[in-house]
């Protein structure tokens, strides 16, 4: 006589039964185009904003403000340009309205970013306070002189500056401009190239010195 399976032995087959069905389940749910889901994975909520990126800038608003120009801030580890607008009297004469371009980027550079920009991840490392002027007697015509002589700039501030003022109005258009501190150190006429861009606390703007005449 066969003794009948106790009911231990009923419900651990029944179990058993059900764990070989779930392969078979999942099998025709793939054949049918529909695909198992596995349990969701906390990867931490979405960032609010993509690093270093800005909304279209409003030209129009930029454009009642001034002149629009462009300034390079530090985002990351490298200098980006953001959007400003510096403003210039009509009929001004082009020495001087070198001068006032070049006062107005510094202004600018000095000021704390948005906080849109801040939100971004931009910062500036000039301070306020510092003043332009144009060329000394016997200083090349497209000369800036610094308030605060450029070798006692900080790295990134250097590096702001030169390429700001670079690739503006204020100097001759060709990636370099001639820069000079308050006393009688050589002038340098200092570049903004693609390694002090990327990295412009540890690239220092390459320069030469400027022969006064």
């Amino acid at each position: 006589m066969t003794a009948r399976p106790t009911k231990a032995r009923r419900i651990r087959g029944r179990g058993a039964r059900r764990l070989l069905a779930l392969p078979l389940l999942a099998a025709v749910l793939t054949g049918c185009g529909i695909r198992a889901t596995e349990v969701p994975t906390d990867f931490g909520a979405a960032p609010s904003r993509v690093p270093c990126s800005l909304s279209e800038p409003d030209l129009s608003a930029q454009t009642s403000r001034g002149v629009p120009v462009q300034v390079f801030l530090l985002c990351g580890s490298s200098l980006v340009t953001v959007d400003r607008a510096v403003r210039v009297p009509d009929g001004t004469a082009d020495a001087r309205r070198r001068v006032i371009v070049a006062q107005g980027l510094l202004d600018q550079l000095a000021q704390s970013p948005s906080p849109s920009e801040k939100d971004a991840g931009y910062t500036t490392y000039v301070h306020g306070g510092m003043s332009v002027g144009g060329p000394r007697l016997g200083d090349p015509e497209d000369t800036l002189r610094l308030s605060t002589a450029p070798d006692r700039l900080t790295a990134y501030a250097l590096a702001q500056i030169v390429c700001t003022l670079s690739d503006s109005a204020a100097a001759e258009g060709d990636g370099s401009v001639i820069l000079g501190g308050p006393g009688r150190e050589p002038l340098r006429r200092y570049e903004c190239t693609d390694d002090v861009r990327a990295r412009p606390g540890t690239a220092e703007p390459p320069s030469s010195e400027v022969t006064a005449g």
